[in-house]
């Protein structure tokens, strides 16, 4: 007799309830983190050292009270650190542990979490859209999660893109790492770029290469010039961002290679993006394409990765998807068979996952 697998046991009533009020726990520190971190009061006390509240509002030009609470609050979660708890109120010395600038302060830090914290500011923006669009299955426009959405998912991608783009995730494609370091000088194509980390830091990586980034929202468009230009001549002279559709008939043939990173789930229209991609590169070109690691088949009691991926694709992917019409509404969890239908039907006839180890990403290697 053939029997299925036991699923996994629910929690408790009292189990549900004290993992919400946990949950809703780590969102108020998350917020306050969100604080801190638009306000530079981490930087601050990394940056000046130890500080009472009435030093750090100084340093950063805040309000002493507002200072001092929020002080005391990171402090009771742990953040920070007090010297001399049992002083007056505004005589107590707070301070950045010894490494909790990894986390909170260095922008280009695999560990960095604050951008995470900024993030969730965004992902929790539209709400009230987002409600209404349950109700009439509308769309919710990328443009209404507003700047914390668009600057927090930069600033997260923004130490993978320096530590990992080019020397694992190209890496793993020895063909493709040696052509972008031969002559005749290889040209990227980056497509749905964002702030413009990921094509910086092929710039930076690859010395020969030019490199065109292509986003249809304007507002990242502008801000990855800010950060091509700030980044110095050597790689605002070699990249150019552009408002612009990966499927003008006028950019086929002209790339050696072509990548996109964390998008594609988001498209009303996959199919014709990596169609687009395809005829990029041309015939016998490679696309590379760096998507969530996410499971095979729907399981009940998901690990953490999860989890956290259909919080998102509730919260933002699928409604960004679907504002297009007609759309394809994907969402964050686009499962291998998934992805590997639409590469087929974009004209590619291998699809490769790299052996790349990530605990939140997978990375496609697809040749037509």
């Amino acid at each position: 007799m053939i029997t299925s697998p036991e699923l996994p046991t629910t929690a408790s009533p009292d189990e549900l309830a004290s993992r919400i009020g946990s949950s809703v726990l780590g969102a108020l520190e998350v917020l306050c983190i969100y604080i801190g971190d638009q306000l530079g009061f981490y930087r601050a006390l990394h940056d000046g050292g130890a500080a009472t509240a009435p030093e750090l509002a100084a340093r950063a030009g805040t309000a002493v009270r507002y200072t001092r609470e929020w002080l005391e609050q990171q402090t009771t979660a742990g953040f920070l650190a007090c010297d001399n708890p049992r002083d007056a109120a505004l005589e107590r010395r707070f301070r950045l542990p010894d490494g909790y600038e990894q986390v909170l302060v260095e922008p280009e830090s695999l560990l960095a979490m604050a951008p995470m914290a900024e993030v969730f500011v965004g992902v929790s923006h539209p709400l009230p859209h987002l409600v209404q669009a349950f109700r009439t299955g509308a769309g919710v426009p990328y443009a209404a999660y507003g700047e914390a959405m668009q600057v927090g998912q930069a600033r997260s991608n923004r130490p993978a893109f320096t530590h990992l783009l080019a020397q694992e995730w190209i890496a793993a494609m020895p063909d493709i790492d040696a052509r972008l370091r031969a002559d005749p000088p290889a040209r990227i194509a980056d497509i749905g770029m964002g702030q413009g980390w990921s094509s910086i830091a092929l710039a930076r990586a690859f010395p020969r290469v030019t490199i065109d980034g292509l986003d249809l929202d304007a507002a990242s468009v502008a801000a990855a010039r800010v950060n091509a230009r700030a980044a110095g001549d050597d790689i605002a002279g070699r990249v150019t961002f552009h408002l612009r559709d990966a499927g003008d008939p006028a950019l086929a043939n002209r790339y050696d290679f072509a990548l996109a990173i964390e998008c594609i789930h988001d498209m009303a229209d996959p199919v014709a993006a990596l169609d687009a991609m395809r005829r990029l590169v041309g015939s016998g070109g490679t696309v590379l394409i760096v998507d969530e690691r996410v499971q095979d088949a729907f399981t009940p009691l998901g690990d953490e990765v999860e989890r956290m991926m259909y919080g998102f694709s509730v919260l933002h992917c699928l409604p960004v998807g679907m504002v297009d019409q007609p759309s394809v509404e994907t969402g964050t969890v686009m499962r291998r068979d998934t992805f590997r239908a639409y590469a087929a039907a974009a004209g590619f006839t291998n699809v490769a996952e790299l052996p790349i180890e990530h605990e939140t990403s997978r990375f496609y290697r697809l040749t037509a």
